[in-house]
């Protein structure tokens, strides 16, 4: 059995939210630069190459993308022959004491803004640490232990829906209300936009793979071809509404459309579409 240090885990988790909220993945900058060549509307492209211009002076001055640093969510996948080394002082402390302990401090030390309240309906009041972090744990083999981390903010997050469709409806019928979320989700939710879906599971399921989606490189394609056309398809279409950069208009109201699938009761067919703004905040380590 591998141990890792428990404080290890919470610098990493640290670095980590840093990092994402400072430092924009080149797969979205490379998608971003693609969008400029292939856009028409010249108030579109200039808006494009001015969030160009923002990840650099965020990365060159190491100051956040977006003042909205998100609700902070994590996949993390331990090793099933991989355990965390604990701190004298604390022999009850777990995996996720540690990488809500690294949230915290990330937040603090990267000076981004914590937006968690501790209940949602009555009193609202800051937790002033960002945390908890919502956090997803899987076992897989090995000894090794993957931690992602993605910033998600607010406005993008309002804009996404779920609904349980009837299982006999067509391709035709599920990707026509995909695209009208993402019409009513418009400038509120900052296009262009990354869209993950999720088709399949059951309603817990189908949400979480809409929102792992969001992890796929821009630039890949589902496995299956039925649906890496029906991405595809989804981007023209999408396209073609005319949101465009900030919701001023323009070819390019996303960036990319990633399905992820499980299987499902014959009687469902749940379907999830996770919006997420240009400002797509992510990072990944392995220890």
């Amino acid at each position: 059995m591998r141990t890792i240090e428990y404080d290890t885990i919470v610098e990493t988790v640290a670095r980590l939210c840093i990092e994402a909220c400072y430092n924009l993945e080149e797969d979205v900058l490379g998608t971003l630069q693609k969008a400029i060549a292939r856009e028409s509307n010249k108030q579109a492209k200039q808006i494009l190459t001015q969030l160009i211009d923002n990840a650099r002076i965020a990365q060159a001055e190491r100051i956040p993308l977006c003042q909205d640093t998100g609700l902070t969510i994590i996949f993390v996948e331990q090793g099933a022959d991989m355990a965390v080394s604990h701190p004298n002082d604390r022999p009850k402390a777990t995996l996720f004491d540690a990488i809500q302990e690294g949230v915290a401090i990330g937040y603090e030390r990267g000076l981004l803004r914590k937006s968690v309240v501790t209940e949602p309906l009555h009193e609202r009041t800051n937790t002033g640490s960002n945390t908890p972090a919502i956090i997803h744990h899987s076992i897989a083999p090995g000894d090794n232990l993957h931690i992602t981390i993605m910033a998600k903010g607010g406005g993008c997050e309002n804009k996404s829906q779920f609904r349980m469709f009837n299982p006999t409806e067509s391709k035709e019928t599920v990707a026509g209300w995909i695209v009208e979320v993402v019409n009513q989700a418009g400038a509120n939710a900052c296009p262009p936009f990354i869209i993950g879906i999720g088709i399949g599971g059951d309603f817990e399921q189908c949400c979480l793979i809409s929102k792992k989606a969001l992890l796929r490189s821009l630039d890949s394609k589902h496995p299956d071809s039925f649906y890496a056309q029906m991405e595809s398809e989804l981007l023209a279409t999408i396209n073609r509404l005319n949101v465009g950069p900030q919701g001023l208009g323009g070819d390019t109201t996303a960036l990319a459309v990633l399905i992820e699938t499980a299987p499902c009761h014959i009687a469902s067919l749940p379907v999830a579409v996770n919006i997420e703004c240009h400002s797509h905040r992510h990072k990944s380590a392995v220890l």
